[in-house]
């Protein structure tokens, strides 16, 4: 044994295992190795060897050093271990090395060793498991998941991060992917850009692959681009805190990873999906196990065990206490596991152990008595099952059973898939027991709750274990197709230990049937003649009522059984045309809704329906509401695969985990050993009173029961047997009317078993006093003494008659008689005497094994037989002229062990052989009739003491007849039992116990003996079977000729026919009808219709020497008809051949139908039907044979390779026209390729029964092309879809010596899309490419490439605004807004994100001929390919008249091919790659481009990419090549290494010759525009026009005809104007002449490949199918016969641009306050710093702005940034070193973002954070002009408002210069809110105008670009002497301001109301007293003035008062009038001045 580095031999000659050495060493992981010593123990010198080698160095294993240690200790002390530390290894010239070892050597025996790495047992189970966590509604089928390991890949790809919950935090992502932890790095911010992948490979089995948990659920193994919503574990109700955007996808073999040509970060990227966290990172959970007691636990006979029962789950073990001495433990104990949910593991292991006490000194030992395992997928629900709001179940079990088992273990499952037997399968085959336990799931700690009394749950569930009485039934019907058995033969049917004949701790039970011969059936097979008595066994037991659940499982199965019969009729359905199809598909939908409408079994009112019964029913009714819905609303399409994804769902909950009854099993026993079994699940015979839904499919029943061998035993692709038996188990009281069958009497008959009288002869007289070592009455084997006065009646049965004699005639049977002829032979042996003479020898005639014979003269032939030749000596092997051959004798036989032909003198015996044949005679009876007349013989005539006698001896055959060798004789005595009148149970059921007293004999336990129970039947019922047999398909032979002598053997019970021997070929076709007549069934025909027998078809070949070899076999059941007058002919079907009942090797078409014949057979009585009769055989009738037309198969062929293609213009679809005509089919035979070792290979095509081949290829290396280029094969081929054949290619090597091997071979399933119409108008055929040009059109490329090209040297030097990767992000829609270019549209190119070959538009560029791989044997998932054929087909009708005119052929004969071998320049241009495979430590890199070309390699390692997964290579490579010789181009990636050997990421091949040929112009792809000159420059050989030519001659169209202005074209009889294409001139420069760019134009309509990057998937071969990454690229070809290409494109990578980015802090306004001062005032210390995302090491902050009041800081502080900006991605560009020892730096690219934080400057606490901006430099907004127009709005991602209303975002590379003010904000409550504004000016130069316009950082020198001056800020010291009372009055109002208000308030108030009080008396007196004025005319006055302001003054003078006499006091009042008018007239001057 050897591990990496270290080699451990251990020195010891004899080394080979009893006892084993167990070697744990220590070097890097603790490695234990083991020597098995068999039975060579270690002695005193053995020695172990040390020898450490370096496994990873180039060089081969170098040596380090080696150590001795003598073993010796172990010897005398094997108890011990020997514990070596520090042992020193010695070099080659033994002197000490450095190293050392340490190890621990132990010896052990095998008990010792606990089983480590066994195989899987578990395969079943994590394979359902595997299905129900993958349980999605899809169309999908689900195929079966394997056990064999596969490479499995797992990507999981980090993006970004945005909205990150909290302040300044450092986010890094941790992933776990299948418990491997990966960790990206640490980035700041709340939106960190990662850009990470991670890969993890798995080598697992599919079902512990997908064992793993999946905490994100979706339809499809891949997530592309998807936000996750993440959380917080500790947490479940804070919701999302932010989200991951990631990629995420999980690839088997042949899956391929998405392809995402995006950008890795894009600022548009708002998918607004979300895929939020439906569980929140596993919880823990507890699983109880309650361990109650278990039963029935037998490891051996008569020996007792401690059994201690171990549990295990996710590789923790448990143990329950030992219980001494008893079968029945009782533990009462609980086992308590911590798991997670979901849990690792998907099931819970059980072993029941036999705790006991070995040797002295060895310690404890374990046996294994039986294991079991519980599925928790089963007892489980995750929800997933169920669309809706389903939740699941946490897993519960019980208290229920589980089932032991042990022993021999299935060698494989068979088809016919149950999901309740997976346990067998993996834990053996022998009922070990049951034990009783229960399990419960707790989500919370079990310290919170409170720990139950074990003892009060036993009370509790001690209703679960009440037992009923249950009776099984088995009536055996036939067994047949078994091998020869030599000697007798009998079954047991058993249900867990009840029926064990083995097991004599329980009640003698009639479990085996009688002992009967198998004979011979005229054919291969033999059978057991039971005819119309059929043995019937009875077997009791005692169970618990599991009724209830068994009712809810079987109606369950009888929908899931309903839904896969109509699918398997679907599936038969292969036309899709077919009328029956779609009321089949109604017929399914009809019957699954209502089978799922009917309603399950309540659980929930059921008294002893467990938790999970309860559940299950609620999960499985849940299933059914929504298969019948679906049902309801399917449209007929994807029929077979939605009916297939119901059937998986209805699978998945389907098994019964609690299902308390075990599995019935029948074995087939010989010489008392079980050789082969069959097993039958309980619930399917469950009978139940509910109905017939309710019960078991097979419940009373007939099915057909194929046997297997166990592991290990039988041979190879045999059966055992074929069983047809009638079951039914129930409990009894339900079995008063058990009728199983609707005809047949049950008679129970105390038989041979109790009654045979045994006699012995002795000079010639009989009786029983000669008798030595037999008693006088025995059974039938002569074992146990049995006197028929011992034996006494059961319980519940009488005796019904006395004794009688009835020979065994089935005994008696001669097992040759269904035989025409049988050899006879006889040995005649000699002895040499004393004197050397050779003289008779003691026993002179002898069979081969020297048993004694009769001499070959007294020897008769018996009565029906007659001999054609007499006795004659065998001479046809090795012995002498005589027939002699000699030996020596060795005692006590006598006999040599090895014979001679040659004579010698020390031989001592010689014997020779006398053979003949005997052959029957036909007589009036059949083989079955004269069978049928033995079994019923009788001689009524004799004695009764001379009646019945069978003459032989105990250990051979006997006879009814005596023998000349006969010493004994015997005969049977029958008494028959009859039922008492028992009410209420099935008499059968009562014959419990032996007949017969038991006895010990001996020291054995007693032997039962127990009467035997037959199903007697009177009447016979006779049918006949027609069974159509047509033809098989998709047989693949490694023979020269497919398919040697073909011929079809039908087996239908005891009766087979064979079909005709055909010649050979690929599809043996036998169109022939097998008719048996007069086959006899005794069951009820009602019962045979219903349950028909099976039918089975083997195929079989005969080669030359007349062997014959078993290909597969078919089984299905006839359909039945009971009267023929209903009958409809049943339409032929494929049926699957399968070997082994697990690889299909083939098809057959066939069907079959078994008729009753109503009237009584008579002799030569014809078929029931008219069959056709022709050439000694019985064809198929016309009405069911296929119709047959002549068809022409043309082949093209082109030459052996991987070759597989279409057609191009030959019309693909299926529904392609069928002539009226015969077909012909055609093919183009191209060439061979990739065919190594061969010599001189030829094509063999066989189709049908025709075949063609070609001539040789002679010269294969340098020209592996065929010479002939067509094949034309013409035969007669079916119309019909559903039987159409395949077409079979075979590559034969002709060898030295006429030796021919079949090197390679290939089958086309279907030539339904090869056919085609060739009188069709469209139609052209296809046609090779022009390779080559005439002498002018040389000349004129000449001239074209020395003028035209370098013409334009001097425009290629001046520097272009676009390249080439401008066409490249121009096609991918990653242009930056920023970089336009108006003519873009004129040069753009195509992205596929898949190779060229899988672009449909393309057909694979197999148009012109196809690549189809050749097998060494049928293709298999990993089969290896071993060559390619490239060639094509085309099947066209070809006229039956051959006076009518034949049709053109499509592929011509072509004179020559001088354009092949073709001599290419070849340019490969690798652009980038991505996704690519992690080779190193650190996650990461180092690719570089290798390529090779037939033996040609290009590329160079030291130009690697480092520490990238990503790389970008941008580079060509120019290599010539020779094709089809060096056709594939393989580009390979490796990664670099500096001292290890580089490794190989992956790799891609490419055919180049396919695209050299392919009509779609793939050699080179088409430019959108014909550019002489610039960036863009056209790079084929050929312009456009002369392009435009060859392609019309290839579609066989006329040459394109120009006008002279070349602004026309006339073009397949069309004309075409340039100005349809160009609407406007185009202004683009460099662009060619019109009559070239309309040629392009319509080239561009024609289909052909565009100017394109491919996108190639690596493949690695160490992980064979799993996608390694992508590359981009594309190939030109240019052959050299076309002239020279143009000049090559340069795809160097664009470099990032420097620049250096500039911003000016000016001032920060509104910024939150945190402090608080002396004063209680909010103050700040503010300061500013800043950074680039992914350039933190440049962080830069400002100087503090102390003592801030109001939030404004004002700094005048320049930051200075460089960074290098890819303008053409967004992206900023870091090269740096990740660790000083690093070789390379790791080149990263991330977003220009800038970062701005505000903080709060602390001198003793750490700094407050006050807010953050970012900006994304490619696209940010504009900010705002003044600071109160600035809001949070501007950075709101996805705002609310209109477009028109968003604020505007620009890009500052752009822009140039940038100023105003930008929001800050900051997270509080969740929420995101502004917490202040800051004013900056954002600059961008370039590293050229940053020299120029220098400028330091702060306000450092150069200060300028502008000049920053300190800003003036007032010294808070200060502040109070420049303005004391501003300061006291905002002091004090800040404190007291709302006592100020209310003072404030408070005083006007008062002042308000004493004014009021004040003025109330003034007031109220005025109002009261109302004192009159008594001066009315200057108020009048006053009055005209306000209201006449314009009256003139000599009006004034007329104002008079109306009172003409004035009181002297009124001139006084006058006088102070006027002046106050005179005051007035100061403010009004327009008033009039006062008169006087």
């Amino acid at each position: 044994m050897m591990f990496p580095g270290t080699g451990l031999p251990l020195q010891d000659p004899l080394s080979s295992p009893i006892h084993p050495l167990r070697v744990l060493t220590s070097l890097w992981l603790p490695q234990t190795l083991i020597w098995h010593l068999w039975n060579h123990p270690l002695q005193k010198d053995s020695f172990l060897q040390i020898t450490l080698r370096d496994m990873g160095s180039v060089k081969k294993e170098r040596f380090i050093g080696m150590a001795t240690v003598l073993l010796k200790p172990l010897v005398k002390k094997p108890r011990k271990i020997l514990f070596v530390n520090d042992l020193t290894l010695l070099n080659h010239s033994m002197m000490p090395t450095d190293c050392t070892v340490t190890f621990q050597a132990a010896l052990m025996t095998y008990k010792d060793i606990e089983k480590i790495g066994d195989e899987d047992l578990l395969a079943v189970t994590a394979q359902e498991v595997a299905k129900q966590k993958l349980m999605f509604p899809s169309a999908t089928v689900h195929k079966a998941l394997s056990p064999k390991p596969q490479h499995f890949q797992v990507r999981v790809q980090v993006l970004e991060a945005r909205q990150l919950m909290g302040n300044d935090i450092n986010p890094v992502v941790k992933v776990v992917i299948g418990g491997h932890q990966h960790h990206s790095r640490i980035k700041m911010g709340n939106n960190p850009f990662f850009n990470e992948i991670f890969f993890q490979n798995f080598y697992e089995s599919p079902m512990k692959f997908f064992d793993e948990i999946i905490l994100i659920q979706v339809r499809s193994h891949t997530l592309r681009r998807k936000w996750l919503g993440l959380c917080q574990p500790n947490e479940r109700n804070s919701g999302v805190r932010g989200y991951l955007k990631v990629t995420i996808c999980a690839l088997g073999v042949g899956d391929q990873a998405p392809v995402d040509q995006k950008l890795i970060y894009r600022v548009d990227d708002t998918d607004a999906r979300i895929f939020k966290s439906s569980v929140v990172p596993a919880s823990v959970a507890y699983l109880q196990l309650f361990i109650y007691c278990a039963e029935d636990l037998l490891l051996k006979k008569q020996y007792s065990v401690s059994p201690v029962l171990e549990v295990e789950l996710i590789g923790e073990k448990l143990r329950t206490h030992v219980q001494t001495q008893t079968e029945s433990p009782i533990w009462n104990q609980i086992l308590t596991f911590q798991i997670q949910l979901p849990c690792l593991s998907s099931y819970v292991k059980f072993r029941v152990l036999d705790w006991r006490k070995s040797e002295p000194g060895w310690g404890l030992h374990l046996d294994e008595i039986g294991t079991v395992s519980l599925s928790l997928n089963q007892i489980s629900s995750t929800g997933a099952e169920i669309e809706g709001m389903y939740s699941g179940f946490l897993p519960c079990f019980g208290p229920s059973f589980l089932t032991l088992r042990g022993g021999k273990k299935a060698p494989f499952r068979m088809k016919e898939e149950d999901p309740n037997i997976p346990n067998i399968v993996k834990d053996g085959l022998a009922y070990r027991g049951r034990v009783f336990l229960e399990l419960i799931t707790h989500a919370k700690s079990l310290q919170e709750a409170k720990m139950k009394d074990l003892s009060l749950d036993v009370i509790s569930i001690e209703k679960h274990q009440n037992r009923q009485k249950y009776g099984l039934c088995v009536i055996f019907l036939s067994c047949t197709m078994m091998p020869e058995f030599k000697d007798l033969i009998q079954f047991e049917v058993s249900i867990g230990h009840y029926g064990n004949k083995m097991d004599l701790s329980y009640k003698p039970l009639v479990s085996t049937t009688q002992y009967s011969p198998a004979i011979y059936d005229g054919n291969i097979y033999h059978y057991v003649p039971w005819y119309n008595t059929k043995p019937v066994v009875a077997v009791t037991s005692f169970w618990e009522d599991v009724g209830f659940r068994m009712n809810c499982l079987n109606l369950l199965q009888f929908t899931r059984d309903r839904l896969k019969a109509n699918l398997d009729i679907l599936k038969s359905m292969r036309n899709p045309r077919d009328p029956a199809l779609l009321p089949q598909w109604e017929k399914l939908l009809r019957e699954l809704v209502e089978d799922c409408k009917r309603p399950l079994p309540c659980m929930t009112s059921q008294p002893k329906a467990t938790d999970l019964d309860k559940n299950r029913w609620k999960l499985r009714r849940l299933l059914l509401q929504e298969l019948a819905q679906k049902a309801k609303q399917a449209p007929p399409r994807d029929m077979v695969a939605t009916a297939e994804g119901w059937l998986y769902r209805l699978n998945a909950v389907l098994p019964e985990p609690q299902m308390n009854l075990p599995d019935v099993m029948i074995w087939l026993m010989s010489r008392e050993q079980r050789v082969a079994y069959a097993q039958v699940p309980a619930h399917s015979i469950l009978f139940s009173p509910d109905g017939a839904r309710h019960s078991g499919r097979f419940c009373g029943k007939t099915q057909t029961l194929f046997l297997q061998y166990p592991e290990g035993e039988g041979e190879k692709d045999t059966l055992p047997a074929q069983l047809r038996v009638c079951m039914w188990l129930g409990n009894v009281t339900d079995s008063r009317d058990l009728e199983l069958l609707r005809q047949g009497e049950v008679v129970v008959y105390a038989e041979t078993v109790s009654g045979g009288e045994n006699q012995a002869k002795f000079k010639d007289q009989w009786g029983q006093q000669f008798l030595q070592h037999c008693p006088n009455f025995s059974d039938v084997m002569g074992h146990k003494a049995l006197p028929k006065e011992d034996f006494k009646e059961p319980h519940g049965w009488h005796w019904e008659g006395p004794w009688t004699v009835e020979p065994q005639r089935r005994l008696l049977l001669d097992t040759d008689i269904n035989k025409s002829q049988v050899l006879e032979e006889v040995y005649e042996n000699q002895r040499r005497d004393t004197t050397g003479t050779w003289v008779p020898a003691a026993i002179p005639n002898t069979d081969v094994n020297g048993e004694p014979v009769e001499a070959r003269e007294i020897v008769k032939c018996p009565q029906g037989w007659h001999v054609k030749q007499t006795w004659a000596v065998e001479l046809n092997h090795a012995v002498d002229n005589e027939g002699w051959e000699y030996g020596v004798g060795i005692p006590p036989s006598g006999l040599p062990q090895v014979w001679n032909s040659v004579e010698k003198t020390y031989y001592s015996r010689r014997r020779r052989r006398w053979a003949r044949v005997r052959y029957r005679d036909h007589g009036r009876l059949s083989h079955e009739q004269e069978t049928l007349s033995f079994l019923q013989l009788h001689h009524p005539g004799l004695a009764e003491d001379e009646a019945g006698w069978e003459y032989g001896v105990f250990g051979s055959k006997f006879h009814l007849n005596p023998q000349p060798q006969s010493r004994f004789r015997r005969r049977c005595w029958h008494r028959r039992l009859a039922p008492n009148k028992v009410k209420g149970v099935a008499p059968i059921f009562l014959l419990e116990g032996s007949l017969v007293k038991p006895q010990w004999s001996r020291g054995l336990p007693p032997m039962p003996n127990l009467p035997f129970i037959y199903c007697v039947f009177n009447k016979p019922h006779h049918y006949q079977l027609f069974c159509y047999i047509y033809q098989a398909r998709n047989l693949m032979s490694s023979h020269v000729q497919t398919f040697q002598g073909p011929f079809i053997r039908l087996v239908f019970l005891n009766h087979s026919q064979c079909t005709q021997i055909l010649k050979s070929c690929a599809a043996p076709t036998w169109a022939q009808t097998l008719i048996f007549q007069h086959l006899l069934l005794y069951e009820n025909p009602q019962d045979t219709r219903e349950s028909p027998p099976c039918v089975v078809l083997e195929l079989w070949q005969q080669d030359p020497q007349g062997k014959e070899t078993l290909w597969g076999r078919s089984m299905w059941h006839p359909v039945v008809w009971l009267d023929a007058q209903d009958r409809i002919l049943p339409p032929m079907r494929w049926h699957p051949l399968v070997k082994g009942l697990e690889d299909e090797e083939g098809e057959i078409l066939a069907s079959c139908e078994l008729i009753l014949e109503t009237e009584v057979p008579g002799e030569g009585q014809l078929p029931l039907l008219s069959v056709p009769w022709k050439n000694g055989i019985y064809i198929l009738p016309k009405s069911i044979q296929p119709t047959l037309r002549k068809m022409a198969i043309e082949v093209t062929k082109c030459g052996v390779e991987q070759a597989g293609g279409r057609g191009t213009s030959c019309p693909q679809s299926p529904a392609a026209p069928i002539p009226t005509h015969s077909p012909s089919l055609q093919i183009l035979v191209w060439g061979l390729r990739n065919m190594k070792q061969v010599r001189s290979p030829r094509l063999l095509v066989e189709c049908w029964e025709e075949s063609l081949q070609t001539e040789p290829i002679r010269d294969f290396q340098t020209n592996p092309n065929f010479a002939q280029s067509a094949l034309l094969l013409t035969l007669y081929m079916p119309t019909e879809e559903t039987f159409a054949l395949p077409l079979v290619l075979k590559v034969v090597d002709n060898q030295d010596f006429g030796q021919e091997t079949v090197v390679g071979q290939a089958t086309v399933h279907s030539l339904q899309p090869y056919f085609c119409d060739p009188w069709a108008e469209d139609y052209v055929p296809p046609r090779p490419p022009t390779l080559s040009v005439k002498k002018y059109q040389e000349l004129l490329g000449y001239l074209c490439e020395k003028f035209w090209f370098k013409s334009s040297k001097a425009e290629d030097e001046y520097d272009q605004e676009v390249d080439w990767w401008s066409k490249l992000f121009w096609a991918t829609g990653d242009t930056p807004q920023a970089l336009k270019y108006k003519y873009k549209d004129y040069h753009t190119l195509k992205v596929y994100d898949c190779e060229l070959e899988a672009v449909p538009a393309f057909q694979g560029l197999q148009d012109f001929c196809q690549t189809i791989k050749l097998y060494q044997e049928r293709p298999r998932l990993d089969s290896p390919v071993v060559g390619e054929f490239k060639g094509q087909f085309r099947v066209y009708p070809f006229p039956e008249n051959p006076e009518a005119p034949k049709p053109p052929r499509q592929f011509p004969l072509w004179p020559k091919k001088e354009d092949f071998p073709q001599q290419c320049l070849v340019r490969v241009y690798v652009v980038r790659a991505f996704h690519l495979q992690p080779q190193d430590i650190n996650g990461l890199c180092d690719p570089y481009v290798i390529l090779k070309l037939g033996q040609t390699l290009l590329g160079n390692r030291d130009k690697y990419q480092p520490n990238t997964l990503d790389p970008i290579f941008g580079v060509m490579f120019e290599l010539s090549c020779t094709i089809p010789l060096e056709k594939d181009l393989e580009v390979q990636l490796y990664d670099f290494d500096l001292f290890s050997p580089d490794d190989m990421i992956g790799t891609t091949v490419i055919d180049l010759e396919d695209r050299l040929l392919s009509g779609f112009g793939a050699r080179c792809g088409l430019s959108k525009s014909y550019c002489q000159s610039g960036p863009f420059r056209w790079r084929d050989q050929m312009p456009p026009g002369l392009l435009l030519e060859h392609h019309a001659k290839r579609k066989g169209l006329p040459p394109p005809l120009f006008s002279p202005e070349g602004d026309s074209v006339y073009y397949n009889g069309k004309k075409f104007q340039l100005q349809s294409f160009e609407l406007k001139p185009p202004r683009a420069r460099f662009l060619g002449s019109k009559k070239e760019r309309l040629a392009l134009y319509l080239l561009h309509t024609q289909g052909l490949v565009p100017e394109h990057v491919e996108t190639r998937t690596l493949y690695s071969d160490s992980q064979p199918g799993i996608d390694q990454g992508k590359v981009q690229m594309w190939v030109d070809i240019f052959p050299k016969k076309l002239g020279p290409p143009g000049p090559p494109v340069n795809i160097g990578p664009r470099k990032p641009k420097r620049y250096e980015l500039r911003c000016v802090i000016w001032k920060t306004t509104l910024v939150d306050l945190k402090e608080k001062s002396l004063s209680y005032d909010r103050i700040n210390d503010i300061y500013v710093k800043g950074w680039l995302f992914g350039l933190e090491k440049d962080m830069q902050k400002t100087d503090v702005h102390y003592r801030s009041l109001t939030g404004e800081g004002i700094f005048n502080w320049r930051f200075t940034f460089t960074l290098d900006y890819l303008a053409a991605e967004h992206v900023c560009v870091l090269s740096e070193k990740d660790y000083i020892w690093s070789l390379d730096p790791t080149v990263t690219k991330f977003p220009a973002r800038l970062i701005i934080q505000v903080w709060d400057n602390n001198i003793i606490s750490t700094d407050d954070f006050l807010g953050v901006l970012e900006l994304d430099l490619s696209d940010m907004p504009l900010p705002a002009p003044h600071s109160r127009l600035c809001s949070a709005r501007m950075l709101e991602a996805d705002p609310k408002w209109p477009h028109f209303l968003q604020h505007k975002h620009s890009s500052l590379f752009r822009m140039k210069n940038v100023a105003g003010w930008w929001p800050c904000q900051v997270l509080d409550g969740g929420k995101w809110r502004l917490s202040g504004k800051v004013k900056m000016t954002l600059e961008i130069l370039t590293e050229k105008e940053a020299l120029i316009k220098a400028a330091g950082r702060g306000q450092s020198e150069p200060n300028q670009y502008p000049t920053l001056h300190p800003p003036l800020r007032t010294h808070t010291l200060l502040m109070w002497f420049r303005s004391p009372i501003g300061k006291f009055i905002r002091v004090f109002w800040r404190r007291y301001h709302f006592k100020i208000i209310a003072t404030a308030i408070t005083l006007l108030i008062g002042l308000l109301l004493f004014n009021f009080i004040y003025s109330a008396p003034n007031y109220l007196a005025m109002s009261w007293i109302k004192p009159e004025l008594r001066l009315n005319a200057p108020i009048q006055i006053y009055a005209n003035i306000i209201n006449a302001p314009n009256t003139s003054s000599t009006n004034s003078s007329n104002l008079t008062t109306p009172q003409q006499s004035l009181k002297p006091t009124t001139a006084l009042k006058l006088k102070h009038l006027q002046g106050h008018m005179t005051h007035l007239r100061d403010i009004l001057p327009e008033l009039p001045a006062p008169h006087n």
